[in-house]
């Protein structure tokens, strides 16, 4: 019994990890896209993370590093809660 708790037990915590950093993981379009689009960013975690929330709800990312927002409308207009443009 105790052979059988301790193998679980390890079990879980060995496969937890790779879980839970699969379901934070993003589309890999999503993923290419932002990484492009985040190149030459001062913060490139923060850019990472609002590009990657815009990229899932809009299904589209602005080429280039900067500007061709009016490719996508909807990454273009998302605005952050001070009013401000959330999407980088």
């Amino acid at each position: 019994m105790k052979l059988l708790l301790t193998t679980l037990l390890l079990l879980t915590l060995v496969l937890t990890p790779s879980f839970i950093q699969t379901t934070m993981a993003g589309s890999s379009y999503c993923d290419s896209k932002c990484k492009l689009r985040c190149a030459k960013a001062g913060v490139m975690d923060r850019c990472l993370k609002y590009c990657g929330i815009c990229c899932e709800e809009c299904k589209c990312v602005p080429s280039g590093t900067y500007g061709n927002k009016h490719e996508c409308p909807c990454y273009r207009d998302k605005k952050s809660n001070k009013g401000k443009p959330k999407c980088p």
